[in-house]
């Protein structure tokens, strides 16, 4: 019987992982979309709403595993200042998986706009119509959109090197099938 931990994240881990990633590339090119494109912002926002509220209810489930389930441990010649900045920016995304979506429901209720989910299913409002407000949360949210992407591309930039230079397994923690022990 062996008392070593896991080698890999929780599989409901391992799945949310891939399917926030993806959701969250989605959003991030939906976003700079509806920027770019006035023509097709409407179509646009109907998917980034849901998409966003989507993204926010996935990080609760995923930060509930993520705080029950044992964590597999990092590489062995990983050194303590590499681990301790992956853990600081697995907080940092965490912080942003929650803070942007809240930051634009709250942004759309202090506009007073609608947040229309699908058909007749709306969230209410999360903070009072305000135009100062809503202007300020439209910048915030913004701004949060651009350092969740370079979060995110530091994230996929530190996996690339430790899979592609140092070879460590590194990667093996959160691939979504299951990776034996050499």
């Amino acid at each position: 019987m062996s008392t070593a931990g896991p080698t890999q994240f929780a599989l409901l881990s391992r799945i949310l992982h891939w399917l926030m990633a993806a959701l969250l590339l989605s959003m991030l090119f939906i976003g700079v979309t509806m920027v770019a494109s006035l023509s097709d912002y409407h179509k646009l926002i109907t998917i980034h709403r849901p998409l966003g509220i989507l993204i926010l209810v996935l990080a609760a489930i995923r930060l509930a595993t993520r705080m029950l389930t044992s964590l597999p441990p990092f590489p062995p010649a990983m050194p303590q200042v590499e681990r301790k900045v992956a853990t600081a920016s697995e907080v940092l995304l965490y912080v942003f998986f929650f803070a942007l979506p809240l930051v634009g429901w709250g942004m759309l209720s202090a506009g007073h706009y609608p947040i229309v989910m699908f058909g007749t299913v709306h969230l209410p409002p999360i903070l009072p119509a305000r135009p100062g407000l809503y202007a300020i949360l439209r910048e915030t949210h913004t701004v949060f959109a651009y350092l969740l992407f370079l979060a995110f591309l530091a994230h996929f930039g530190a996996i690339l090197f430790h899979t592609l230079v140092l070879r460590d397994g590194l990667l093996n923690r959160m691939l979504p099938w299951t990776v034996r022990e050499r």
